[in-house]
């Protein structure tokens, strides 16, 4: 694994990125020149961030995924370097068909031309893991197919393998090391990763999901073609129509962009607060607005699960800040980091303020 050059193409990059933190933010600092460091940061993490994204674009994979993730960090990285790392999820290349034809055919056991009446070369989406095509079924019915890209359960092993690598260097780092448990970041990053590889899993989460809100019309999830799909190919119901966030065409469409915001987010309260079970990844391109003032969820690769234990936690939180009541929310937080070291006082401070 070591000596393979994709991880060493990750170890390098990551190695002169922390060399120049070491550099500038540890060297030059201890020897007086601690605004000189300062004034530069900006400029300097922002030509890292973008080398970065040229490289996660090159390579794909857990790096796109680790961008994309990185860029919603603003409690933790400063908004010049989530700014450069926000459109990754649109930059993703596709793969050649080619390759992604041969995958389908021999996960379905069958030529795509028997299986399907009509299927679009040119994908519908391209993400790090996979991508999709629309297509028909001889019934007559609008699929989207999900193909993941070949091989990419290696590389994601050789990709995580390199992060394992440069955590165990961040958290030698104090300001890093305050700032967030990477290695924890890093195992459940690496777990939620695993779960999107299993197409049969995302399945089964689509069911639930549609089971969930089967008496509420105004709420859908896509048909699951289970005949059509193995681990590696999800053929899906096409519910594709306006992305939730195509303003203009709502707004065409005759239908309140208020009304909008607030069906998407009763249903996130109901999915939270009193299922426990919630699509954990509602990026734009995973929520559409349909005809008949409906909202279709897709991609179920990423959920999340709520204990009825949590489910109370988080209420406790909510009613603390709304009525201003910060010792019922540090209590919360108190038992959620299980850290007896943590300043009570600083906390409820932070809160308060």
């Amino acid at each position: 694994m070591r000596f393979n050059p994709r991880y060493l193409r990750i170890i390098l990059f990551f190695g002169r990125v922390v060399l120049g933190v070491i550099f500038w933010d540890v060297l030059l600092r201890n020897i007086g020149l601690r605004s000189f460091a300062k004034r530069t940061a900006p400029g300097r993490y922002t030509a890292a961030a973008r080398r970065f994204r040229a490289l996660a674009i090159r390579l794909g994979g857990v790096l796109i995924k680790v961008g994309q993730f990185l860029s919603t960090r603003v409690d933790v990285l400063p908004e010049y370097i989530t700014g450069e790392l926000s459109d990754l999820q649109d930059e993703v290349p596709p793969e050649k068909f080619a390759a992604i034809k041969a995958l389908a055919e021999a996960e379905l056991g069958a030529p795509l031309g028997e299986r399907f009446a009509s299927f679009d070369e040119s994908p519908l989406a391209a993400a790090s893991l996979g991508q999709a095509h629309k297509a028909t079924l001889h019934s007559g019915e609008k699929v989207v197919v999900k193909i993941q890209r070949p091989d990419i359960d290696r590389i994601v092993e050789i990709d995580l393998a390199a992060l394992r690598t440069v955590v165990s260097w961040l958290k030698r780092y104090p300001p890093i090391r305050r700032r967030a448990n990477v290695e924890a970041l890093l195992a459940e990053f690496s777990a939620t990763l695993r779960q999107e590889l299993d197409y049969v899993a995302e399945a089964g989460n689509a069911l639930r999901f549609a089971e969930m809100f089967k008496d509420n019309p105004s709420v859908r999830a896509p048909k699951v073609y289970a005949e059509f799909s193995t681990r590696r190919v999800l053929t899906l119901e096409d519910v594709y129509f306006i992305k939730i966030t195509d303003y203009n065409s709502i707004t065409a469409a005759g239908v309140s962009r208020a009304d909008v915001a607030e069906r998407l987010f009763q249903t996130y309260l109901y999915q939270i607060f009193v299922v426990g079970f919630f699509h954990a990844d509602p990026h734009p391109g995973n929520v559409f607005y349909l005809p008949g003032n409906r909202i279709a969820f897709i991609d179920f690769g990423m959920v999340g699960r709520l204990t009825e234990e949590r489910r109370d936690q988080m209420i406790r939180v909510l009613l603390g800040l709304v009525r201003h009541e910060p010792a019922r929310v540090a209590d919360v937080m108190l038992d959620w980091s299980g850290d007896s070291a943590v300043d009570e006082a600083a906390l409820l401070l932070e809160i308060q303020t």
